[in-house]
């Protein structure tokens, strides 16, 4: 089996990741196409531009689910099991927009297994994403 993850006695209070990725029409659409949120906000030009955003945003589930792909593959890394995520929506993501995913480790129950992360996206130093998620590692076998 392929491993690429930090076991739990290396993990510190303190330790983060982070991935980027410019949002595209690509993305947003083929989201909406997974997720079956055709909300024209996200989908219609015409719409979106008689909205109180002035143009497309991108879907929020979209933009924290790069949370995912953090703690799937860098902190912890394989294996580890998603347990909760709040989040909290504070400005929107544009297309175009360079959006930054960062998890930075909060707190370690080394007996739960269970560690406890902040998550942020930012565009640019803008915090457009805030929350907590909550992260279990399975024994190794």
């Amino acid at each position: 089996m392929i491993r690429d993850s930090i076991p739990l006695e290396e993990i510190r209070e303190g330790m983060s990741a982070s991935y980027s990725q410019t949002i595209t029409d690509a993305d947003v659409k083929s989201f909406a196409g997974i997720s079956g949120d055709h909300n024209p906000v996200h989908v219609s030009d015409e719409y979106a531009e008689k909205s109180r955003f002035g143009k497309r945003i991108a879907h929020g589930l979209m933009s924290s689910s790069f949370f995912s792909a953090l703690f799937g593959t860098k902190l912890p890394g394989y294996g580890c099991v998603y347990t909760s995520q709040t989040l909290q929506f504070k400005y929107p993501v544009y297309i175009g927009d360079n959006l930054k995913a960062t998890v930075t480790v909060k707190h370690i129950d080394a007996v739960k297994r269970r560690i406890t992360f902040d998550t942020v996206c930012t565009v640019g130093k803008k915090k457009v994403i805030t929350g907590e998620a909550e992260i279990y590692i399975p024994p190794e076998d």
